[in-house]
């Protein structure tokens, strides 16, 4: 038996997490003071809005850094943050902050998860603007409800002195009745300080929820007092982040698209978004898993997500860990066959892929989910090198003529 099991979190938290995120913001001497800092939080979206606002506060000329899940960009450096991260240790991060503040940064722009926040790694960091995407159900495996989860992101909302909420979200009139700083909102359906009519802007990025994380970052760019006209020159001009509806182009006559939807909303969004691009008589295929050893109800939503929108799904492996990755399509294909769809499973993750990729004809669309950025498959503890967008390419190359 796995003896972390016995362990309640919130003691592994306070016992283990709480000292060490402690120590490191005593060793690197409280970097963060010498910082604005805004935090971004939200079930999805977090790494796109981070990187719109670290772009738009660049094109500012302002001295901006950022950490995100896919890499930190201090001045012309960008560093990896690893295989499969939430947000970083705290000693990794302090130390980031640190550099930054030594260099003369004076913003930072910081995804936030909501395991990082509940285990104290954003200790001693004091929160400018806190900004929130969403709240959809994902990693109830550790937080266990959903009210768990949503206090999590609030930790992070609570301690900024503004914090920018979404008024689509059905969660913004539970999280704005827990704050007492100030709020500002936006929106693409509802009244709110931010809309797409009272701010026109142009973006390279698919989907009604991109349009939400352009408003999210223009909000927040706004309130720091960058100049409209820069904001709307730098949402223009943002190609989107690597892993998030990344094309891959080598000449096929069909598209194929790379994102990291993971979860039911993500997936959703994501399909929605694609589908709306089809030309007529072309079709969605779509390629993806689900996580080994994390939130297993959501693998059934999935499913249903996916067989209602797209026209063909194969489901493979993402991150089996110790379970059979097999066992876990049967799973989300319980889903797709409620929504009256029935998939193809494919365990093998390069050959749900080059099956998918054979099966495009001209126009159709292939998405694949669920890794993105990620350079790495977990299979029982050992993370092999894996890259979705190499895969593409390698077999693309071999179907060449």
């Amino acid at each position: 038996m796995d003896t972390r099991s016995l362990i309640p979190q919130k003691a592994v938290n306070y016992l283990k997490h709480l000292p060490l995120a402690l120590s490191a913001l005593l060793f690197y001497r409280f970097p963060s003071r010498r910082l604005k800092v805004i935090g971004v939080t939200g079930t999805d979206g977090k790494t796109t809005t981070v990187s719109l606002i670290y772009e738009i506060l660049k094109e500012a000329g302002l001295a901006v850094a950022m950490v995100s899940t896919v890499s930190a960009k201090i001045g012309r450096e960008e560093i990896d943050t690893g295989f499969h991260v939430t947000a970083p240790d705290p000693w990794l991060l302090q130390k980031l902050l640190r550099r930054m503040a030594d260099s003369g940064v004076k913003y930072v722009v910081l995804e936030a998860t909501s395991h990082g926040l509940d285990q104290f790694r954003f200790l001693g960091i004091n929160f400018e603007i806190g900004v929130l995407t969403n709240i959809t159900r994902e990693h109830l495996d550790y937080h266990k409800t959903l009210e768990s989860y949503r206090q999590a992101k609030l930790k992070l909302l609570k301690r900024a002195k503004i914090a920018v909420l979404n008024k689509d979200d059905s969660s913004f009139e539970l999280i704005r009745s827990k704050l007492g700083n100030e709020i500002i909102t936006y929106s693409l359906k509802n009244e709110a300080d931010f809309t797409p009519k009272k701010f026109v802007f142009r973006t390279q990025l698919l989907g009604e929820y991109n349009q939400a994380n352009c408003l999210a970052a223009i909000a927040t760019a706004s309130k720091l007092g960058v100049n409209e006209a820069v904001i709307k020159k730098a949402v223009a001009a943002f190609p989107g982040v690597k892993g998030r509806m990344e094309e891959i182009k080598a000449g096929q006559i069909f598209k194929v698209v790379v994102d990291f939807a993971h979860t039911p909303n993500g997936l959703k969004q994501a399909l929605t978004a694609l589908k709306e691009q089809l030309l007529k008589g072309s079709r969605l295929i779509t390629v993806f898993g689900a996580a080994g050893l994390r939130d297993r109800g959501k693998r059934l939503m999935m499913g249903a997500v996916a067989g209602r929108i797209a026209d063909l799904v194969i489901l493979t492996a993402e991150d089996p860990r110790t379970e059979k990755a097999g066992e876990i399509c049967e799973e989300i294909a319980a889903g797709c066959r409620r929504a009256g769809a029935e998939p193809k499973i494919i365990p093998d993750r390069e050959m749900a892929i080059r099956y998918a990729l054979k099966e495009a004809k001209k126009d159709d669309i292939v998405v694949i989910c669920g890794k993105g950025h990620e350079q790495s498959m977990c299979f029982g503890a050992t993370e092999y090198p894996w890259s979705d967008q190499e895969t593409v390419k390698k077999i693309l190359k071999e179907e060449e003529p």
